[in-house]
């Protein structure tokens, strides 16, 4: 009987109510599970181009470590413009949000929400934005989970591979090529071929391809390493705990590496994870 009651409870919060929040440029979808306690932050999430909120943090999230967390923590889970369930296409000669935007509509998230602070969990282009607004509100952020992320803008001869790319493969093609590196995509083929159906037949298409042209054309972050008791109040890096994740064989490796340089060696910890244990890098961070 208490173990029905606890599958119940956990179905529960797994619903969550969605809200369509009025922001600077334009409308987020944002599904709110739990209730913000207090002055206690609440769990944001943002996903990566191909992908929304439940095929990104599904998983994650019904994790058994993560039961404890969302005990005490409420989440609230952002779909990017147009990357939500059944989401509709955009008008003719609608403007996608830059990156930049992304990460300025939060705070009308947060504020309508009635939340003081988060703890941000990002994946690729949603740990993008997620560092874009710690670096730009810093007293909103408490901590960061950053998993696959990338602080660099795309430089000149990868924006030429990718448009010749672009001229001879599928929007599929290239957003599978952002998730997975060569042998990944030649093994695992129950798991390479559930994603692939999902990013070709539940995602718009029109609207992703929207997505991955703002992430394509992110600026860099130009953060930088802090010298400890001399600059690190005044340089531009993360004021917060950060936890940087990305799996042994990810096509991001370099990049989050690359990320980890620029950070505070003091308050930075970077996990590279085997793809079994997503479950686990949680409680690592320190946050919780």
């Amino acid at each position: 009987m208490t173990d029905m009651l606890d599958l119940n409870q956990i179905g529960c919060t797994m619903i969550g109510v969605e809200h369509d929040i009025e922001t600077p440029h334009g409308v987020l979808r944002v599904t709110l599970r739990g209730t913000p306690k207090g002055n206690r932050p609440v769990i944001l999430t943002y996903h990566d181009i191909g992908l929304n909120h439940k095929s990104c943090f599904n998983t994650l999230f019904n994790f058994e470590d993560m039961q404890e967390i969302t005990q005490h923590f409420a989440v609230a889970h952002v779909d990017a413009p147009g990357q939500q369930e059944n989401a509709a296409p955009f008008p003719t000669g609608y403007q996608y949000p830059t990156m930049d935007q992304l990460a300025e509509m939060l705070p009308s998230v947060l504020t309508h929400l009635k939340i003081n602070s988060v703890i941000g969990i990002g994946v690729g282009a949603g740990a993008y934005i997620l560092t874009k607004l710690a670096l730009n509100q810093p007293t909103l952020v408490e901590g960061l989970v950053l998993i696959n992320v990338d602080p660099c803008a795309k430089g000149w001869m990868d924006w030429a591979a990718s448009k010749l790319t672009g001229w001879t493969s599928n929007l599929v093609d290239i957003v599978m090529a952002h998730h997975f590196s060569t042998d990944e995509l030649t093994e695992n083929q129950e798991i390479i071929q559930t994603y692939r159906l999902h990013i070709a037949q539940d995602m718009n298409q029109d609207n992703l391809a929207l997505f991955c042209n703002s992430y394509n054309s992110r600026r860099d972050l130009e953060i930088e390493r802090p010298i400890i008791g001399l600059n690190e109040e005044t340089v531009n890096t993360l004021k917060c705990p950060a936890l940087l994740v990305v799996g042994d064989t990810s096509p991001a490796v370099e990049a989050v590496v690359e990320c980890n340089s620029r950070l505070n060696p003091t308050k930075t910890t970077l996990l590279k994870a085997r793809q079994d244990t997503p479950g686990k890098m949680l409680p690592l961070a320190g946050l919780f």
